[in-house]
């Protein structure tokens, strides 16, 4: 065998040493990318931002650079687009999003994509955490803008926290990094807490009601076993004839060690944590069982309903209207005398999904009201396209409606608007004569508060509903 031997000129030789070099650094700029960028967005990843936010608070101890503030940000109600546009439509958003973050900086600053929905920005040389605030105004600005995804119009916003570099009690820098940025993420789920589309900044307040709230949480599971939750009633009345037309069910906590819980500390828990659903369950199950034992021991007539608030992470089972159905049979209870209430935060968090199960559940039968109205974000479009019945004004528009012009023809105007869509109207908080005859004037026709009655237990309900005389004005006419 020969070998064909092929001289290479000293030039080619050249090029191809020349090429090397340069496919090595095509790979090493590669890899230097995927190290410290985000492929979907093109914005600098979590290590990137880790690296110029641990420099930075190096230099704040050493007292070599100026003070700064970091943004935590989370979007509200991704997982909604993801579910019901698909994960493709979700990468669009993210990756619009970080088109928009980026123009709510300076030149000096770092905006990063930490993971899923997750952004974070470092803002250099802010000298109090006040001064942030624009940037978080411009944030919000920005994202309530129409984002355009498979050819629909999409809004969304976002929950920001806010940390700053030096503690305001101490006015040192930041001991460790780690701290730095739990702060800003407990300050990000203030935010969520306050009805997110807002920024929360971090005080040290929330540091402490997170340590309150961990053995909260583990304290709640063991109640659900332990039987230490139960329900009050609250009754609700014809503002016209006095006459009762159903109850509230509402759920209460007695800790065995700390006394009574206020639902505003462990209802927000139990959604968080997912304990709502097997909650709920049981609310329902209670209340519908003991709407049926008064009405079979002639204590209330047939006609009168249990209100039963059902929570947006109930929602989102796949077999809540088959629950509420066994629920219903098992208690022999008719759907008609079931009011199911939802919030209108309720029904943004899942927009498709919670109209889907209102639907179903007025088809057999179950009464809707939307809860707390006035104090979401639901447009009058969206409500129209409601299947609901009736509407409950909230009692921070009615508790002040006897003393400011605004809150009364507030009332009147939601009062009107129900009527002219064909529902009924429900005032919560009702607490002075004044205030239930202002209403009355409006021809609200329901209504419920300590003029008539605080929520009770149901041992005491038997005796109020007997007490009750015409002659009180906290009276349940007859």
């Amino acid at each position: 065998m020969s070998w064909n031997w092929v001289a290479i000129p000293a030039e080619d030789k050249s090029y191809g040493f020349a090429r090397d070099i340069s496919d090595r650094k095509q790979v090493e700029e590669q890899l230097l990318y995927s190290a410290f960028y985000d492929s979907l967005t093109d914005l600098p990843n979590r290590a990137f931002f880790m690296e110029r936010l641990q420099t930075a608070l190096h230099r704040a101890q050493r007292e070599e650079g100026p003070p700064f503030a970091i943004l935590f940000i989370d979007l509200d109600q991704f997982k909604v687009v993801n579910d019901s546009l698909g994960h493709l439509a979700g990468d669009q958003l993210l990756t619009q999003v970080g088109l928009q973050l980026r123009q709510c900086i300076r030149s000096r600053d770092t905006v990063a994509r930490l993971g899923g929905d997750e952004f974070a920005m470092l803002l250099e040389n802010i000298q109090h955490p006040e001064n942030a605030i624009p940037i978080a105004e411009r944030i919000q600005e920005k994202l309530s803008q129409p984002f355009s995804l498979h050819e629909q119009e999409l809004v969304t916003s976002a929950s920001i926290g806010i940390a700053f570099s030096h503690d305001q009690t101490t006015g040192q820098p930041y001991a460790s990094l780690t701290d730095l940025l739990r702060d800003a993420d407990i300050a990000m789920y203030r935010a969520k807490q306050q009805g997110k589309a807002c920024y929360a900044i971090f005080d040290n307040r929330m540091h402490d009601t997170v340590l309150t709230r961990l053995p909260l949480e583990m304290d709640l599971r063991r109640a659900i076993d332990r039987s230490e939750l139960f329900l009050c009633y609250q009754p609700i009345l014809s503002l016209q004839s006095g006459k009762l037309k159903g109850f509230e069910a509402l759920l209460r906590w007695t800790h065995p060690v700390k006394g009574f819980i206020s639902p505003g500390d462990f209802i927000p828990i139990a959604e968080e944590t997912g304990l709502i659903v097997p909650i709920g369950i049981w609310v329902l199950q209670t209340a519908c069982q003991q709407l049926r034992q008064w009405q079979l021991e002639k204590v209330v007539g047939e006609d009168v309903k249990i209100s039963v608030n059902v929570a947006g992470r109930q929602f989102a089972q796949n077999d809540l209207v088959e629950q509420i159905q066994q629920i219903l049979q098992a208690a022999d209870l008719p759907p008609e005398n079931l009011c199911i209430e939802v919030t209108e935060s309720a029904i943004a968090e899942n927009l498709n999904a919670v109209i889907e199960k209102l639907n179903a559940l007025k088809a057999i039968g179950v009464q809707i009201s939307i809860d707390d109205f006035g104090t979401g974000h639901s447009s009058l479009s969206r409500l129209q396209s409601l299947p609901v019945h009736t509407i409950k004004v909230d009692r921070s528009f009615v508790h002040n409606m006897d003393r400011r012009q605004q809150n009364r023809e507030f009332v009147r105007a939601i009062v009107n608007f129900a009527h002219s869509l064909g529902m009924n109207v429900v005032a919560e908080g009702i607490e002075t004569v004044e205030q239930q005859l202002m209403l009355q004037a409006f021809c609200s026709e329901y209504g419920q508060g300590y003029l008539f009655a605080h929520p009770m237990k149901r041992e005491d309900v038997v005796n109020w509903l007997r007490s009750a005389t015409p002659d009180t004005p906290e009276a349940l006419h007859k």
